[in-house]
């Protein structure tokens, strides 16, 4: 024992470097998850004694992980408020008109979208509209999925909000007694690489692939569009309108046909005038759904009681088992719609959508029912041995009465964080109470909307970094690299640090690249008696800036499972690219830095 403590006393610094080695080890072998990674490395520094308890818990009060978090909260909000959805629709209503400059705009909105929110949610609804846009401009949906991924990537970049990364590295560079950087300090710098990598896109194109992905990828994974009715109501205020005039059919919810009587039309349904008992026959998501349930100006779906109100109760899912007596049946003949008080109102079937209306659509195995009902209808549906995951529906309406304190909570931050009234993170956090005291998004939701993986991860990361520079590992890397330094030209760093953060961000998670990196180089520069602050900017962007593999940022995952690429063709089109981003963000620290 006392040889072990011994050996902890002369050699920690060593030890400690051991210890990081196997951690990247462990990061590259992807055997577990980096939170797993990380937090094992944390405690395994905690228990050679180079981590006090007192420095453990100080990594919760380092403001950056606090601000990434609030940030989630207030994308979250912008989602439940549909917001996002608004301006999906908007973009899927203009390329139907023109779908070939709709491209260019939703580069342009991809690009300022992932400036301020973070861009995985803004990837997760751009997928479907880019195999939309696919359809409506013949191009390749191969060829539209990686650059879209690209400039979301890109467009995080550009503010200091723009990715978790950025203000990671933010944050523990204020700690060790760097002035705070301001929301619009690396615009300039992103900026340079966000012009660069576009063209590089555009001059590069014809290394995209541009062959089709499986069935599996065409709705990227995310996208569950239901079928339903809308009936309306007798003495409706909307009897006698024409049908453009509702002015709710967009990518959410698309019209398909009006049934009246026994006949369904197909054609020129916006000259159609409403009338009593019409049913429309739609295509929505599930929040669009609930969100016309909640306004109650339709009945939804179908029922045998037609005194059964689709907005009374509580809202269920139920997969339909493939051992469902009604396999092969229509939808209105099965026996629990006439056994219970429930409402059917919406069907889901994977791949492609059922029809020709609602009542008359043939029941499948696995066909996903939305069906509201009493809670005493709901007990028998759960005990319904031919339904199968029978429980309450997770999809929520849009709180769209609410989206302008979305809006204008998220702009405050921006607006106060870049006049410098206060600084990101407590506006982040100000904005927080706002949109949950306004009831913009549910407590139980905004705390639902923070990856929790993503703040373990940074919080153990932060504890890494804080062992290795009580143990001394950090001043013995410093003094490894310093001598190696310390005769190249002092624009030559800028480009060292940036490409050497971007060969480990394409290997490993980029923000524990980060939060390692960001104490050493600090140092270094230090030591070397240069400004830290170009160094600081060319690590967060050489950090977020990855392009040439799945994993080297968490949005190149969902598109290389939605477009079903190959790993390789990550790479043919990302190397280069992550070459000439590279250069422009260096070339503008060295030029304007």
């Amino acid at each position: 024992m006392h040889f072990i403590t011994a050996l902890l006393g002369v050699y920690r610094a060593e030890i400690g470097l051991a210890v990081l080695a196997a951690m990247f080890i462990a990061f590259v072998r992807e055997r577990y998850s980096p939170t797993v990674i990380a937090v094992v490395g944390a405690c395994v520094f905690a228990l050679l004694g180079m981590l006090d308890e007192k420095a453990m818990f100080s990594v919760f009060s380092n403001s950056a992980p606090l601000t990434v978090g609030a940030m989630f909260i207030l994308s979250g909000a912008l989602i439940r408020t549909g917001v996002i959805s608004r301006v999906a629709d908007l973009i899927m209503t203009r390329a139907e008109k023109r779908p070939r400059l709709a491209l260019a705009e939703v580069a342009i909105g991809t690009i300022i979208l992932s400036a301020f929110l973070n861009n995985t949610p803004v990837v997760v609804i751009l997928i479907p509209i880019m195999f939309k846009l696919a359809q409506a401009t013949g191009y390749p949906v191969k060829k539209l999925l990686i650059p879209m991924n690209t400039v979301a990537v890109l467009g995080g970049c550009l503010t200091l909000v723009g990715t978790s990364t950025n203000l990671i590295v933010a944050g523990i560079a204020a700690d060790q007694g760097m002035a705070p950087f301001g929301i619009f300090d690396i615009t300039l710098y992103g900026l340079a690489g966000t012009l660069a990598g576009v063209g590089a896109l555009l001059l590069l194109s014809f290394l995209l692939p541009s062959d089709p992905p499986t069935i599996a990828g065409e709705n990227g994974g995310n996208v569950q569009d239901y079928l339903t009715e809308l009936v309306v109501p007798q003495d409706s205020d909307l009897v006698g309108r024409d049908v453009s005039t509702l002015g709710m059919f967009g990518r959410s919810v698309k019209l398909l046909g009006i049934k009246r009587g026994g006949d369904i039309r197909r054609r020129e349904l916006m000259e159609e005038e409403l009338h009593s008992g019409d049913r429309l026959i739609v295509r929505a998501d599930g929040a669009a759904i609930m969100t016309l349930r909640e306004a109650g100006d339709f009945d939804l779906g179908i029922a045998a009681d037609s005194r059964t109100s689709g907005q009374e109760g509580t809202v269920v899912e139920a997969m339909v088992a493939p051992s469902h007596p009604s396999i092969g049946e229509r939808l209105a003949d099965i026996p629990f719609l006439h056994a219970l008080r429930v409402r059917i109102i919406g069907i889901h079937r994977a791949r492609h959508l059922s029809g020709p209306d609602l009542s008359n659509t043939r029941v499948r195995g696995a066909d996903r029912l939305l069906i509201a009902g009493s809670d005493d209808a709901m007990r028998s549906l759960r005990d319904n041995p031919h339904l199968i995951g029978v429980d309450v529906s997770r999809v929520r309406a849009f709180r769209r009465k609410k989206a302008w304190i979305a809006i204008v909570a998220m702009a405050g931050v921006v607006l106060l964080s870049a006049l410098d009234v206060i600084g990101i993170g407590l506006a982040a956090v100000i904005a927080v109470g706002v949109i949950l005291l306004s009831r913009c998004i549910d407590p139980e939701e905004a705390w639902g909307a923070i990856d929790g993986d993503v703040l373990i991860l940074i919080f153990a990361m932060l504890a890494v970094g804080l062992a290795l520079e009580q143990a001394g590992s950090v001043a013995l890397m410093v003094g490894w690299i310093t001598p190696l330094l310390q005769n190249a030209p002092a624009w030559s760093l800028v480009f060292l640090i940036y490409f050497f953060a971007l060969i480990l961000s394409e290997l490993l998670s980029n923000n524990a690249v980060a939060a390692l990196l960001t104490p050493i180089i600090i140092a270094i520069a230090q030591q070397l008696g240069v400004d830290p602050r170009p160094l600081i900017i060319a690590l967060m962007i050489g950090a977020s800036a990855c392009f040439a593999t799945p994993i080297g940022y968490q949005t190149n995952a969902l598109v290389y499972a939605a477009g079903d690429y190959r790993f390789a063709d990550f790479v043919r089109i990302g190397v280069p690219i992550n070459i000439v981003v590279g250069i422009a963000v260096c070339s503008a620290l060295v030029l304007l830095g």
